[in-house]
């Protein structure tokens, strides 16, 4: 038997390839599993976001349909693309032998859902034979999340392992669900490059503005807190505590949170930068960074801001607590407008604490073992591989 055919045939699945947390621990993980003992391939539903060429040269890329990159700028036909691609993914999701097809009719020992938005089309894979896993970012518990929760549920226990991104996501799920049947499980946090983190924050940017600038970096979801944000901003500014905020990142509430700003007349200081593929310069760059999220995981966002040495407002959600130690390394809040308002006035006005915070950051990389993190996926894959 050749070494290619002894090598372990894992295919991930996931949607797109949008700029996210999510799709930063895939790339991550592609990096770095060993490609003597792999053979992957990576199918998305879409050939669409900033990071769909990010993936290493040893990696398959295959995708059920085009992307908007790839759409055609006038309107009208713009429109008829967007039905045209529905139609086709929808064919594609129901009909095993078109995606089979696609993939060659290769068949895979294991087959991963990096987010529980492809968990059914793992668990519903023509491929029976297949290992699979899936990924848990989520908190079970928030509202938002409800709608999703009994698929959840339903696929959760016909996975042969589950990987959570953090203790307390693990925790939470078996806190609200204990009488669910629980396949293998594991925690593997998100690893962080470091290397290429400080190497990109040296790229030259616009100039920021004037005065104490708060950065953050996420998608515009309604969970991501945006909204209260905005209104601890607006408090602050009337109050006269001059200071700016940049967000990077985009989203279905860019519309609501831009009309927001208009009417709160904040859109001299309250920016919305958009997607960057390379965001860190803005962290570098600004005084403070925040997250002011109703719900996260381990957000790779918050060790990325470390890493850069950034002292950070965040709300105490997911393992945010265990990422900073608060008054230390950070300052830690909960989801309300008014101690996000509180946080931030604080980091105005009290230079002590700003100056603690940042001797504190001086070695806090020294936390993040990277090469742990990978051991640990190559571990799980292989074990699986082993009970085929």
């Amino acid at each position: 038997m050749s070494a290619e055919n002894q090598k372990i045939k894992v295919l991930f699945r996931h949607r797109s390839m949008e700029m996210g947390g999510v799709e930063k621990v895939i790339l991550s993980i592609l990096h770095n599993l060993d490609p003597e003992k792999f053979d992957i391939t990576v199918c998305l539903n879409l050939n669409q976001g900033e990071l769909r060429n990010e993936f290493p040269e040893h990696v398959n890329k295959i995708y059920f349909t085009d992307g908007k990159e790839d759409f055609s700028r006038n309107p009208l036909i713009h429109r008829l693309q967007l039905v045209r691609r529905r139609l086709k993914l929808s064919r594609a999701l129901k009909d095993h032998t078109i995606s089979d097809r696609l993939l060659g009719n290769k068949k895979f020992d294991i087959e991963i859902a990096p987010t529980y938005s492809a968990f059914s089309s793992v668990i519903n894979s023509s491929n029976t034979s297949s290992k699979k896993i899936g990924w848990f970012h989520s908190e079970i518990n928030v509202p938002t999340l409800q709608p999703l929760v009994p698929d959840i549920l339903e696929n959760f226990p016909q996975f042969d392992h589950m990987i959570y991104c953090s203790q307390k996501i693990k925790d939470l799920m078996h806190k609200y669900y204990p009488q669910l049947q629980y396949p293998g499980e594991s925690v593997v946090i998100n690893a962080i490059p470091i290397d290429e983190i400080k190497k990109k924050a040296q790229e030259k940017i616009e100039p920021l503005p004037e005065g104490p600038v708060f950065v953050s970096v996420g998608r515009l979801h309604n969970r991501k807190g945006y909204h209260k944000l905005i209104d601890a901003h607006k408090r602050l500014i009337d109050e006269g505590f001059q200071h700016s905020i940049i967000v990077v990142g985009s989203g279905e509430e860019m519309k609501n949170l831009t009309d927001q700003i208009r009417m709160n007349k904040v859109q001299d200081t309250f920016i919305l930068s958009g997607n960057r593929m390379n965001p860190y310069p803005y962290v570098k760059n600004a005084d403070f960074f925040i997250l002011p999220s109703e719900s996260e995981a381990w957000p790779l966002v918050i060790a990325e801001a470390l890493i850069l040495q950034k002292p950070i407002i965040a709300t105490d959600t997911g393992d945010v607590g265990v990422m900073i130690k608060d008054r230390e390394t950070g300052y830690l809040i909960n989801y309300e407008t008014d101690e996000m308002y509180s946080a931030m006035k604080t980091f105005l006005t009290d230079p002590e604490l700003i100056a603690q915070i940042k001797k504190n950051l001086e070695t806090i990389e020294d936390q993040f073992d990277n090469q742990k993190i990978f051991d640990t996926v190559e571990g799980i894959l292989e074990d699986l591989h082993q009970k085929n």
